[in-house]
């Protein structure tokens, strides 16, 4: 199994979906049950056996860096976009020379997941094939994901590999908010702000973007819908 040590966290989002909530405070510290976002994401990483962990920030960033700055487990490092807002392609892409030559975990920020069996991160890593994939997707079925109400957004073959929804049509996952991708996806990238579903697509034309499917449930809290939706998956337990 791949040992993934190192991962990033997509903090620097400005949380318009959640306002008022979050004109005075970042997305990641929206407290969920009592505990701030951004530490739902960290501890599960922690618990994984990450040791090192990129949080890029924008909106608030002197509150994230405040609050985190202090973490060791895992050690938490900070990307700044305080300049310009990268969106997720170029944010991850200008964290590449603090992230390293491996492949690496990335990770939203606004999303909660439970695990019915085994650590979905653990699964993504012994799903991990270097020689097959740029990029592997930790997927969610539409139906039964919380606070959420959209189309899908991919197909998947019997043997993972991944295709995008026809416009005409909805598809039966949603990305999750958690997957590995290789520095090499990055290879041929854009500068300044782009988003990753344009290395999602040119992965999938050359048949090396691949998903695994998560077992448990999972919660959408980037809107004040979600958010209130989670506290009560969570209060009942």
């Amino acid at each position: 199994m791949t040992k993934i040590k190192t991962a990033m966290v997509l903090a620097a989002g400005l949380g318009l979906r959640l306002r008022p909530l979050t004109e005075r405070t970042p997305k990641p510290l929206i407290p969920v049950a009592g505990k701030p976002l951004i530490d739902y994401v960290l501890d599960r990483l922690a618990n994984a056996g990450v040791e090192r962990v990129v949080v890029n920030v924008h909106w608030q960033a002197d509150k994230l860096r405040g609050y985190l700055g202090a973490r060791s487990k895992p050690q938490v490092e900070f990307s700044d976009e305080t300049a310009e807002l990268l969106e997720t392609g170029g944010g991850v892409a200008k964290a590449l020379p603090l992230l390293g030559p491996d492949p690496f975990f990335v990770l939203n920020s606004d999303m909660i997941w439970r695990d019915a069996y085994d650590d979905s991160l653990t699964r993504l890593a012994a799903a991990w094939d270097d020689d097959r994939m740029d990029a592997l997707l930790l997927l969610v079925q539409t139906i039964g994901a919380i606070g959420y109400d959209g189309l899908g957004d991919f197909t998947m073959d019997p043997d993972g590999r991944l295709a995008r929804r026809d416009e005409r049509f909805v598809a039966p996952y949603l990305y999750a908010g958690v997957q590995i991708l290789h520095p090499r996806l990055f290879r041929d990238a854009p500068t300044g702000k782009f988003s990753l579903n344009r290395l999602y697509d040119q992965a999938a034309e050359a048949g090396r973007l691949y998903g695994i499917l998560h077992e448990g449930d999972w919660m959408d809290v980037g809107h004040p819908e979600g958010l209130a939706a989670a506290e009560r998956a969570l209060a009942d337990g």
